[in-house]
């Protein structure tokens, strides 16, 4: 409790969020593509049930 009510009396989380915002401001496009690529890597493989049939 005391370290939020610090950060949010020195402006360290103000601080914080705003370089957080400028990195997605900087690179949003990457980072999305970059998530995508992930998701897509990661997915559940999925079965074609027809070839089964």
């Amino acid at each position: 409790m005391e370290r939020l009510i610090s950060e949010d009396t020195t402006g360290a989380r103000a601080a914080g969020m705003a370089a957080a915002q400028r990195l997605v401001d900087m690179h949003g496009d990457f980072l999305d593509g970059l998530e995508t690529d992930l998701d897509a890597e990661h997915a559940p493989a999925t079965q074609d049930r027809g070839a089964a049939a």
